[in-house]
């Protein structure tokens, strides 16, 4: 296959998917990885998609809902940048919620010396937490999504009923000043529809690529939202609005 014919295909695949390996695509048309590679640095330089460690995105969609696997690499360094942010807002003897979102993984990694009570529905962040004596974990179950590292369903939104926070620390698929705060994935989205309603404070993180996107669910306005925090100055229509909101900015 010509590698301009194979490019295409790529396309064509991401478009439909929205995210894919490097793995993935090296079986596929039986190419090495460092081919792959290529192919997705010409396509990065060309503006169709983003890369990460291991495999490559796209914004566009509105039931875009990118792999954890490609997730967890996406804008690492902007992601500690929120976190470090996040650490500021936290008290000890604080209670909050980290959602099973590869930002508030990073947020785990900068309070896990803090002696806190910590719940989460992320596996990630519970194996982080759970030998930590400073930490009282309580880690939400329910069904097992693989694919999100993460437990979500009717057993985890009934044992989350049980617990108010001090703070919690959620993220998103996008933001939309006209559309709110909005989702791609069900069970994720319904777990942050209800921890909406469960904490005195509710900050947003959230990473330059979310902004001025909607996708398929809306979780909640910014009429509850405390705060939100992100990576990069905003514009200034988007500052003006947050505090139209009352919702606090930190950039």
């Amino acid at each position: 296959m010509l590698a301009v014919t194979r490019k295409a295909k790529i396309k064509e695949i991401i478009l439909e998917k929205k995210n894919i390996t490097v793995l993935e695509l090296s079986k596929l048309f039986s190419v090495t990885e460092e081919t792959i590679r290529r192919d997705f640095k010409q396509l990065e330089d060309e503006g169709f998609l983003t890369r990460t460690y291991g495999g490559a995105f796209i914004q566009d969609g509105v039931g875009n809902n990118v792999d954890l696997t490609i997730r967890e690499t996406a804008y690492i360094e902007n992601k500690q940048n929120i976190a470090h942010k996040c650490r500021k807002l936290i008290n000890n003897g604080d209670s909050i919620f980290l959602d099973s979102s590869t930002t508030a993984y990073q947020v785990a990694k900068a309070v896990k010396n803090m002696r806190l009570t910590v719940a989460s529905n992320s596996l990630l962040i519970i194996n982080e937490l759970c030998e930590k004596d400073n930490i009282h974990l309580v880690a939400l179950g329910g069904m097992y999504l693989p694919e999100d590292k993460a437990f979500c369903g009717s057993i985890t939104l009934k044992n989350l009923e049980q617990y108010y926070f001090d703070k919690v620390f959620m993220s998103c698929r996008s933001l939309s000043m006209e559309h709110g705060i909005t989702d791609s994935h069900e069970p994720t989205a319904s777990i942050r529809q209800s921890l909406i309603k469960r904490s005195q404070k509710i900050y947003i993180v959230a990473d330059f690529s979310k902004f001025n996107n909607t996708s398929f669910l809306k979780i909640s306005d910014f009429a509850p939202v405390t705060g939100l925090i992100t990576d990069k100055p905003l514009s200034r229509e988007w500052q003006d609005f947050l505090s139209e909101h009352n919702v606090d900015a930190f950039m």
